[in-house]
């Protein structure tokens, strides 16, 4: 490792050119660290180990791509993938879904999302242990100005998802999905908690009862 990255401080924004932030993201490519980059501070996040952001993640994408299946909306979840307007700002999410008719908007073979070519996802979802703070405050920012039509943050610690609807680089809380109608935030809350008591499999089970009968 370079006295570069050795200096370089994580979990923190610090001020930096773009040219900076481009080199200091290089130097990282063989390490698991998300970046951000907005007006003109980068932030380095290293990859998180803790079983309980891990278990998160995963229920998180089940829920969501199991609902928008029985809703038989087109949803590709992409995770923590690359989406960038370059100089300007630059993004790592968690997870990001494009939603029905821009369900293909971006081809096969794509590497770092262009945001000057392509529109900015649908949905945006951080999965929150350790920065909490930052993803409900300077990221929510950051993608209130990208765009993006909703914004999530998992609150794995307290088993909570702070939703926001974003609209005119504004966002508003929500309780229920304005770009899945009919997916409840609370069901997801739930389903967050019984994954700490039961197995994901009972879980999956227990989330797909719950939609159907909200079908009903």
């Amino acid at each position: 490792m370079s006295e570069t990255q050795t200096q370089l401080p994580t979990d923190t924004w610090i001020h930096a050119s773009w040219d900076e932030y481009v080199e200091a993201i290089t130097n990282l490519l063989n390490q698991k660290a998300k970046s951000y980059y907005y007006k003109g501070h980068m932030r380095l996040e290293m990859a998180p180990v803790s079983f309980d952001r891990g278990q998160g993640h995963v229920v998180i994408i089940f829920a969501v791509t199991l609902f928008a299946a029985l809703k038989n909306i087109a949803a590709p979840g992409l995770d923590t993938t690359t989406f960038r307007k370059t100089g300007v700002r630059d993004c790592q999410p968690d997870v990001a879904y494009y939603l029905r008719e821009r369900a293909q908007t971006i081809p096969a073979g794509t590497g770092i999302v262009n945001l000057d070519r392509y529109p900015a996802p649908d949905l945006v979802i951080e999965i929150a242990k350790t920065s909490l703070l930052d993803d409900l405050g300077t990221k929510r920012s950051l993608y209130e100005e990208l765009g993006i039509a909703e914004y999530w943050v998992v609150d794995v610690t307290n088993a909570q998802i702070i939703a926001y609807a974003i609209a005119d680089q504004g966002s508003k809380r929500i309780q229920e999905s304005q770009v899945l109608p009919g997916l409840i935030i609370a069901i997801l809350e739930e389903a967050l908690r019984r994954s700490r008591e039961i197995s994901q499999s009972e879980v999956c089970a227990w989330l797909l009862s719950q939609f159907q009968q909200n079908e009903d």
